[in-house]
């Protein structure tokens, strides 16, 4: 398909400065027919999932009963803690660790569970490679999917989303409802309403999730690589957010007669 409007373009229009960002694949898939709509760029590539991973673990902490609702547990932030950002330093809900991507909160749920029930959520997924071994320098458990060992492509990603939103993947059906209200977006391009979650490690930027309006329900996903050129003060998952959200309504327009089952 010709782009009609190129990521820096497109992101130069919402006042965020790119320079080279480059989008490595967008893939939409009908989540009725489950069929791809669309496919550009290389999405058949496995890379780390990094903080897309935190729908899988939503759904994995609110089936296991550690996640209770949208404000408990709230957890107090302890000295030793993955303190990247430093809003991070702060008590955190399940709200807030969706919205701000908090590491140690993602880790404080897969170490209730353990690594055998972990790895057991991830293999029921089958979520990417399913690999939970993590390497020489990350401990599986707390730290696989942030540039390790745990990784997933785009279509990948569609294919579990179009799980979740059929309830396929086995758990509880409030771990469904808790998990897609976390991942809520007030953005409504073109009238869709909007589920997604950033990602970013390794210079990769991810932003996947499903967007419904009427009976029907797209899941998607975008990958794009950050170039050293690019401003550093941006997240890549964000750079690849805005420019999804940005380009949505004329993508899916262009895709209406087969939206439509023509």
């Amino acid at each position: 398909m010709k782009l009609s409007r190129t990521i820096p373009a497109l992101l130069l229009a919402l006042g965020i400065s790119t320079a080279q960002a480059v989008e490595l694949c967008t893939v939409i898939l009908d989540t009725s027919s489950h069929q791809v709509l669309l496919q550009r760029g290389e999405c058949a590539q496995q890379v780390t999932s990094a903080s897309t991973f935190k729908i899988a673990i939503s759904l994995m902490g609110y089936d296991a009963g550690y996640l209770k609702d949208a404000h408990h547990p709230l957890l107090p932030f302890r000295e030793g803690y993955v303190d990247w950002r430093e809003s991070w330093r702060s008590p955190t809900d399940p709200t807030k660790w969706m919205q701000e991507s908090v590491v140690w909160y993602s880790q404080q749920i897969t170490q209730s569970l353990g690594m055998e029930r972990f790895a057991g959520y991830v293999k029921q997924f089958e979520y990417g490679n399913t690999d939970v071994r993590g390497d020489a320098r990350n401990d599986g458990l707390t730290m696989s999917w942030i540039g390790s060992s745990l990784k997933i492509s785009p279509l990948e990603q569609v294919r579990f989303l179009d799980r979740l939103v059929n309830r396929q993947l086995g758990v509880s059906n409030n771990a469904y409802d808790a998990t897609a209200s976390l991942v809520r977006s007030n953005a409504t391009p073109g009238g869709w309403t909007l589920y997604g979650k950033t990602g970013a490690a390794s210079g990769y930027g991810w932003y996947v999730g499903w967007t419904s309006k009427g009976q029907r329900t797209l899941a998607f996903a975008r990958l794009i690589r950050k170039q050293a050129s690019d401003p550093q003060d941006t997240p890549a998952g964000v750079l690849a957010r805005e420019a999804l959200i940005a380009e949505y309504p004329a993508l899916v327009e262009s895709l209406q007669h087969q939206v439509n089952g023509g």
